[in-house]
């Protein structure tokens, strides 16, 4: 079993909620009371979010390449950021780090891909939708990325912060998300991805008919799955 190294507090709520995936994993595939290794490196996430809203990202990744190097340097075989928004530095951990880097845009490009859907639409912060970093690497996979207007970008990250990451969960907010969503699959959206770590905490598949692709349980499960692999194999494949 590889040793886990997680990049948390980003926020606490659902880095939580990876930890579990993860250890429900290992558990029903190994049985017994067998749990995850895992090295968990947490933020203060105010401070990362205060850089997040000056659009300060040169500190905000230098940062996030020092929490890797921490866990590198503590014994993990591979990297987990336990968030979407901060997969924008991503590359910079890579080549920061001698371990791989678990890339959630890749495991749900394999989710998208086995139910053969071509067109998604994106919720997460305004960071993820409106930026490029998310969007380009699904482009890549030809799926076609869908985006809220500029209104609903703004409802859906405000939410985001200052509900989901405090852990409160408010059936108008609710109902707003899901009106959104219905707006999406009119504009021809297929699937949904949930592209904020908190969003499932909020949206549960029972809640819509459209395809829903949960990024905290996707990748937690992936993760686990490779932290799996006899440590023989060599390089980790999504």
């Amino acid at each position: 079993m590889k040793t886990i190294g997680l990049i948390g507090g980003l926020s606490w709520e659902s880095t939580s909620v990876y930890y579990s995936y993860i250890n429900r994993y290992v558990q029903r595939e190994l049985g017994g009371i067998h749990s995850a290794k895992c090295l968990i490196y947490s933020f203060d996430f105010e401070e990362i979010a205060s850089l997040q809203r000056s659009g300060n990202w040169e500190v905000a990744t230098s940062r996030m390449v020092e929490a890797a190097k921490c866990l590198e340097k503590g014994g993990a075989e591979l990297i987990v950021i336990c968030t979407n928004t901060m997969h924008l530095m991503a590359d910079d951990i890579k080549k920061a780090c001698n371990i791989p880097l678990i890339h959630i845009v890749d495991c749900v490009v394999s989710e998208i891909q086995n139910q053969s859907i071509s067109r998604v639409g994106l919720l997460g912060t305004k960071f993820t939708m409106e930026q490029s970093f998310y969007k380009k690497l699904l482009n890549k996979h030809d799926i076609d990325v869908l985006i809220p207007s500029e209104k609903d970008r703004q409802v859906i990250h405000d939410v985001i912060f200052n509900e989901l990451c405090k852990g409160n969960l408010k059936d108008s907010s609710k109902e707003k998300y899901l009106d959104i969503i219905r707006k999406l699959v009119e504009d021809g959206a297929e699937g949904i991805i949930l592209g904020c770590t908190e969003i499932p905490l909020l949206i549960k598949q029972d809640d819509t008919e459209i395809p829903l692709f949960d990024t905290t349980q996707i990748h937690a499960n992936k993760v686990a799955e490779l932290g799996l692999q006899d440590k023989s194999n060599s390089p980790l494949t999504i």
